[in-house]
């Protein structure tokens, strides 16, 4: 396991000691502790929708106070955006120690790696100016307000009249301004130099597993307290192997003693329950209690710290017993850059991550392979290798889509090279994958193998186009091809050399159907501090790379997205697919991530829950992790669990350590192999649903996997479980079993008279906020439920692929709630290229709904009671205004029909009914058969339509 002992814990990093030390100070000293920060209230100016002013910093030690600029935008969303900055640093009036040529200001450029939109600034909001006190109403209801104290200096953002969140409430905000290092020696013959006043230990270098960091620009640390009072629940803040709902840091029974960190780093066979860092960073906190989410998201890329602490008020005597309410405060610190702050006031989880993914881009709606199964290890070993894995795979009848190869397909390491005598023949091998619609995944990584006669390391030493160390020469360290070289993806000249590899006369052996994987993205640097990069490299500007660390990963994706894009005729792209292992807000715009190097174990895979549900309400819902676990060697009831698991995640890929067995389904054998394939045809028959919710993220930003209280905001019950979990707006609530020995589960219901229905029996079910078991015998399935209310769409014909379902019929399933009604969308497009932007797809609702009317027929007089209802099942167009691409893609999907519908929840009133009356768009009313099943032994009545004919793309009703 890689632990402590390889990455810092707080009291190990300097910046991270200083904030808690700070804090630590102000909440001692109490009622005599004054925030040293004070807003000038002569600079304060509202105009266009940003407020200006400057924010005075008094140093203790007496002299010149520190001018921190300040804006404050109110977005025409409703979101509000802090920025804080340092006037001598951003007018460069600084020295920068040991003749760096590094950039003097906070690097302010995260911005344009991060936001794509929302930016546009309310510029009709109006202050009105009380004595040291600036108020702000905004939002598109004016409902919204941010009380700006001036002295000292903080915030309160209240909705309604009632304050949310608090900015500086605890005094705790801290911006280390620029000083000269005093020489602290005395020297011979001089007065000895005062005693410092504070800690500077760590103030000019640091060091830390052999490895110092020169730092420059001395200590330039940011923190700020950030309050959420009443809220006892906080999420987010990805990637961390804990719970969904964050813990305490500061020693509170059941929490932990160190802060969530933020450094994406290269964390292998990682630690359980811990706040310590992984692979990616997405600095997005939810803050939810009943009725009422909040957020906030701090925009910096350098390595970030988060104290979480909650405190209890108790319930006043005279308030009739209604008990005391939890705050929950948090303390933020980044070692440099501004201080940038965007603030959600909600009021649901909706809002929150609609107005966050306007800001920093939608999750990509992937080519419909993608959603499919994913076969990986390190390392398919040769073509025919490749192809006889494809060959059993057929020959078992177990579906999948992709098929990966890992970095020992190169010659020698050397990327955008073949290994010619195991892969002497990678197009034929692609043409055979083809044959059966399926694709091939390669890895790409940053690291650039320093090699003679090496094409690419030659060009990326001659253009200068790599990360640069301290002294502005090319940075060598050590990866798995050994001595290496890493592309500055932040340099534009850098994208366009990437974007050319990628061409498919630059890269023989690749064609369209070839896709890619950047691991090792963080930047991994085997002999570097913490396995990654010194601080004190350079990028691209000669900004540091202690400043951009955490958006890194992200902008080497950026460099392959693009290059997938300009491989291909620009009048024919298709939709890029990359994997990438590190991340920061905003990746979700380019693909999809995994939890990296996890472990054959239960506790991985228990863990691997919270994890995507995590990712997905930060915005980055193309998630998953590795089934099976990537180290080790899984069980047979373990792997076997990990595949029903793993059906429901978003991104479904398994993976396996070169040093572990091969455990292709197929070789599970008997008793394992047959739930493992019904487990992978359950989520091939559920694409229609899968690709339906990826393009709702696509377009609102939602969650295409959705925690109880992201659905149930009401609930309180639920604002804790991670284990459980929605697909999209399908109504379906999953509960894998993540339990060794387990042959059942229990699953909470929220207090509701809206029936759940068992997904593969029809059993039903209602909340009543408590559990319920369900038996989950392990060559059975996952339990999986239906909420009435709900219609999904699915896929029952197996295929080989994805790609040879493209033109099979859809079944419908109708879960009706308790007043007989359903509703559900369905998305259809061509699954690869841009088409669908210029109108190429079909976007439906179907509606079942009922109104009483007279009854008719003897039967239903004497059935017990039930009413005659009129019943029908509508089809209504999403599309909008057609164009000429929407009529010719519902053209090409004309021979597609709906070939089965099913409604569960029916009532005995439907028991003499034998037909239902069709009327589609352009075709004449016609009668289909209706077969009617009644309620049995706790089970659900329900009833089927065959063959109702109806086309997937035309509007229709159907009549009962």
């Amino acid at each position: 396991m890689r632990g402590h002992e390889n990455f810092k814990l707080c009291e190990q990093s300097g910046f991270c000691k200083r904030n808690r030390a700070y804090a630590d100070k102000a909440t001692a000293s109490a009622s005599s502790w004054s925030s040293p920060y004070k807003l000038d209230s002569k600079s304060v100016s509202l105009k266009n929708g940003q407020l200006t002013g400057v924010v005075i910093k008094t140093l203790e030690s007496g002299g010149e106070s520190v001018r921190l600029p300040l804006t404050i935008s109110f977005l025409n969303s409703g979101v509000a955006r802090i920025t804080l900055d340092e006037e001598k640093r951003q007018k460069g009036e600084i020295e920068l120690r040991h003749g760096s040529p590094a950039r003097k200001e906070r690097y302010n450029e995260v911005q344009d790696w991060v936001i794509v939109g929302g930016l546009t600034v309310d510029q009709d909001v109006k202050p009105t100016t009380e004595q040291d006190k600036t108020i702000v109403s905004y939002g598109p209801k004016r409902n919204f307000q941010a009380v700006i104290r001036h002295k000292p200096f903080s915030i309160d953002f209240r909705r309604d009249d009632e304050t949310h969140i608090q900015f500086n409430s605890q005094g705790w905000l801290s911006m280390e301004h620029w000083r000269p290092k005093v020489d602290r020696e005395q020297k011979e013959g001089e007065p000895a130099p005062p005693e410092p006043t504070e800690d500077e230990s760590t103030w000019w270098e640091e060091s830390f597993g052999g490895n110092t960091d020169t730092k420059p620009k001395g200590p330039e640390s940011i923190g700020l307290d950030i309050t959420f009072p009443g809220y006892e629940h906080v999420y987010g803040i990805p990637e961390h192997a804990g719970p969904l709902s964050l813990k305490q840091t500061r020693g509170a029974s059941g929490g932990y003693n160190q802060p969530y960190r933020l450094y994406n780093s290269d964390v292998f066979e990682y630690e359980m329950d811990t706040p310590m860092t992984l692979y990616g960073a997405i600095p997005l906190m939810q803050a939810h209690r009943k009725d009422s989410t909040v957020g906030v998201f701090w925009m910096n890329a350098a390595e970030t710290w988060i104290d979480i602490v909650k405190t209890k008020t108790s319930s006043n005597p005279l308030s009739l017993g209604i008990g005391g309410t939890t705050d929950t405060q948090t303390h933020w610190f980044s070692e440099s850059g501004l201080l940038d702050v965007f603030v959600f006031l909600g009021p649901t989880p909706k809002d929150i991550i609609q107005d966050y993914s306007e800001l920093t881009g939608y999750s990509q709606l992937p080519q419909h392979f993608a959603l499919g199964y994913h076969q990986c290890r390190w390392n398919y070993v040769t073509d025919e290798d490749v192809k006889d894995v494809d060959r059993k795979f057929d020959k078992n009848q177990i579906p999948y889509d992709v098929i990966w190869l890992d970095i020992e397909y190169t010659e020698g390491k050397k990327y955008f090279t073949w290994d010619k005598d195991n892969f002497p023949d990678p197009i034929g091998m692609q043409k055979h994958l083809d044959s059966h619609g399926r694709k091939l995944v390669i890895i790409v990584d940053p690291h650039i193998k320093n090699e003679a006669n090496y094409p690419v390391v030659d060009a990326l030493k001659s253009q200068n186009l790599g990360i640069n160390n301290k002294e502005n020469n090319i940075f060598e360290g050590w990866c798995w091809p050994g001595s290496s070289y890493w592309i500055d993806a932040f340099n534009p000249a850098a994208l366009a050399w990437w974007k050319s590899l990628f061409a498919y006369e630059n890269f023989p052996g690749t064609t369209p159907n070839t896709f890619l994987w950047n691991d090792m993205n963080e930047p991994s640097v085997f002999n570097g501090p913490e396995t990654t990069a010194p601080k004190d490299n350079l990028h691209f500007g000669n900004w540091e790379h202690r400043d951009v660390h955490n958006v890194n990963g992200l902008t080497f994706v950026n460099a392959t997205y693009e290059a997938l894009l300009a491989r291909d005729d620009p009048k024919h792209q298709r939709r890029p697919f990359v994997l990438t292992r590190s991340f920061y807000a905003g990746s979700q715009r380019q693909g999809a991530m995994w939890t990296g190097d996890n472990l054959a174990s239960w506790d991985h895979l228990e863990a691997s829950i919270p994890m995507i549900l995590n990712q997905n309400i930060a915005g980055f819902s193309f998630s998953g992790a590795d089934v099976g676990g990537f180290f080790g060697n899984p069980s047979k009831e373990l792997q076997t669990r990990w595949f029903q698991a793993g059906a429901f995640y978003p991104f479904f890929r398994a993976h396996a350590h070169i040093d572990s067995r091969r455990r292709e389904p197929y070789l599970a054998g008997s008793p394992y192999v047959e739930p493992i394939t019904q487990a992978l045809r359950l989520r091939y028959s559920l694409l229609p649903a899968w690709y339906t919710s990826f393009h709702t993220a696509a377009t609102t930003g939602e969650p295409v996997t959705r925690p109880m209280w992201y659905v149930h905001p009401s609930d309180e019950g639920g604002f804790a479980l991670d284990d459980q979990f929605y697909v999209g707006d399908t109504g379906l609530l999953v509960k894998p079993v993540l339990k060794e020995g387990a042959t059942s589960v229990d699953i909470y219901l929220p207090p509701s008279n809206v029936p759940y229905y068992d997904y593969f029996t029809y059993e039903t079910y209602f909340g009543q906020g408590k559990s319920i078991k369900f038996d989950a015998p392990l060559e059975g399935h996952t339990p999986v439920l239906m909420h009435g209310g709900h219609i999904l769409l699915r896929k029952e014909r197996p295929r080989k692929s994805s790609a040879l379902m493209k033109f099979d019929p859809y079944t419908l399933v109708v879960a009706l709630d308790n007043s007989g009604r359903a509703t559900g969308e369905l998305y259809i497009d061509d699954g690869e290229s841009f088409e669908y932007q210029k109108g190429a797809f079909i976007h439906r609702r179907f509606r079942f709904s009922s109104a009483p009317h007279a009854a008719s027929s003897s039967a239903s007089k004497q059935d017990g009671g039930d009413k005659e209802t009129h019943l029908s099942l509508v089809s209504e167009d999403l599309n909008g205004a057609p164009t000429k691409q929407t009529v010719a893609f519902v053209k090409s999907m004309k021979d597609v029909k709906v070939e089965k519908i099913i409604i569960v929840g029916v009532p005995k009133a439907w028991a003499a009914r034998t037909e239902v009356v069709v009327h589609e768009d352009g075709e004449k009313e016609r009668r289909v058969a209706f077969l009617y099943k009644g309620p049995e032994k706790g089970r659900a009545g329900w009833a089927i339509v065959r063959d109702p004919g109806v086309h997937v793309g035309k509007g229709w009703r159907i009549e009962f």
